[in-house]
C-alpha cells in the first residue's frame, strides 16, 4: 500500500530568498549559497535555530548539492522520536511525498513545513530517514531519575555514565539551560534539565553509530551540533574513531559554541522568547 498526500513543490520551498545579517568573525555569510568546500565526512552534523527558515533553506541547499553529486548519507533528525521509528520506516515505504511523511509521523512540537525539504530530498534519494531524538516522557524519566535512566547496561559503559561527567561540560550545559529559560528556571531544576540535554545528544551519538558503514547527516538544534558540548563530544568515545564535522547556523548575539563551521543569519523574527516565562 502507497500513500500520497498534496503538498508545496520542493522548489518552491527551497526557495533561497533571505538575506544575512552581520557575520562574525570566521562565520561565512547566508547571503550567497556556497558550494560544499570539504569532502564528505562520515558524520556531517548540521544544526538549526529552530524557527529560522533562512537556515533551514541554506541547510538544505548545502545538503542537496551534496546528494545530487552522489552523496548517499542515512539523515537522523532530531524530530522524530525514537519510539515512532517503526511508524517512520512504514512511511517511507508507502509515501510518494514529504507531506505524507509529515502527517503520519507527525508530532506537535516542531513547524514540520520547514523539514518538508530534506524529507522530500531522502524520499527521492531513498534516503534512510532514522528518529534520533527521545520522547517527552523519556526526557522527563532522565529529570527525575537521572542521566542513566535512558540507556541500558552497554550504553552506559560505553559512554562512561556509571562516572562523574566532566565539570566543564555540565557547567557549560547549566549555561545554556539557563540562557534557554531566560535565567528564570528555578535552580533546583537545572541539573534535571541538563541530564535530559545530555541524555538525548548521547542518544544521537549511538543513533549515529549504529547506521555504520553508512555515512550519516544529523539534522538538530546548534546545541546538540556544538563540538565543545554536543553529540560529537561523545561520538568518538567509542571505537571505532569516525571524522566528523559540525555546521552551526546561528544568529547574530547568540552564543555560537563552537563549530567547523559557523554560517551568520538574519535574526528571524519572533515574539520575545522570554515573555512566557516573565508570565509564570
Amino acid at each position: 500500500m502507497r500513500f500520497w498526500c498534496g503538498g508545496a513543490t520542493l522548489a518552491t520551498l527551497a526557495l533561497l530568498n533571505g538575506c544575512a545579517g552581520g557575520a562574525q568573525p570566521g562565520a561565512v555569510s547566508a547571503a550567497a549559497v556556497p558550494a560544499p568546500e570539504v569532502p564528505n565526512p562520515q558524520v556531517l552534523l548540521l544544526g538549526e535555530v529552530h524557527d529560522n527558515r533562512q537556515g533551514h533553506r541554506l541547510r538544505y541547499e548545502l545538503l542537496r548539492q551534496r546528494v545530487e553529486a552522489g552523496w548517499r548519507p542515512a539523515i537522523v533528525m532530531e524530530q522524530f522520536d525514537r519510539e515512532n521509528q517503526d511508524l517512520l520506516d512504514k512511511a517511507q515505504k508507502g509515501c510518494l511525498d514529504a507531506q505524507c511523511v509529515i502527517q503520519v509521523v507527525n508530532g506537535p512540537r516542531w513547524d514540520w513545513q520547514l523539514y518538508y525539504p530534506v524529507i522530500q530530498l531522502a524520499l527521492t534519494y531513498h534516503l534512510p530517514l532514522v528518529a534520533g531524538n527521545l520522547s517527552r516522557a523519556d526526557a522527563s524519566r532522565v529529570v527525575r531519575d537521572g542521566l542513566k535512566a535512558a540507556f541500558d547496561a552497554q550504553g552506559i559503559k560505553d559512554y562512561r555514565l556509571d562516572q562523574p561527567l566532566p565539570a566543564d561540560l555540565r557547567a557549560a550545559q547549566q549555561r545554556q539551560i539557563a540562557a534557554g529559560h531566560c535565567g528564570m528556571l528555578p535552580a533546583m531544576m537545572v541539573d534535571g534539565m541538563v541530564d535530559a540535554q545530555l541524555a538525548r545528544d548521547i542518544w544521537m551519538a549511538r543513533i549515529i553509530r549504529e547506521q555504520r558503514p553508512r555515512d550519516v547527516v544529523l539534522i538538530a538544534g546548534n546545541g546538540h551540533v556544538r563540538t565543545d558540548i554536543g553529540v560529537a563530544r561523545w561520538l568518538n568515545l567509542v571505537q571505532p574513531i569516525l571524522t566528523v564535522r559540525a555546521e552551526g547556523y546561528v544568529e547574530p548575539g547568540n552564543d555560537a559554541g563552537r563549530y567547523d563551521r559557523i554560517y551568520a543569519l538574519s535574526t528571524q523574527e519572533r515574539p520575545d522568547p522570554c515573555a512566557k516565562f516573565r508570565k509564570k
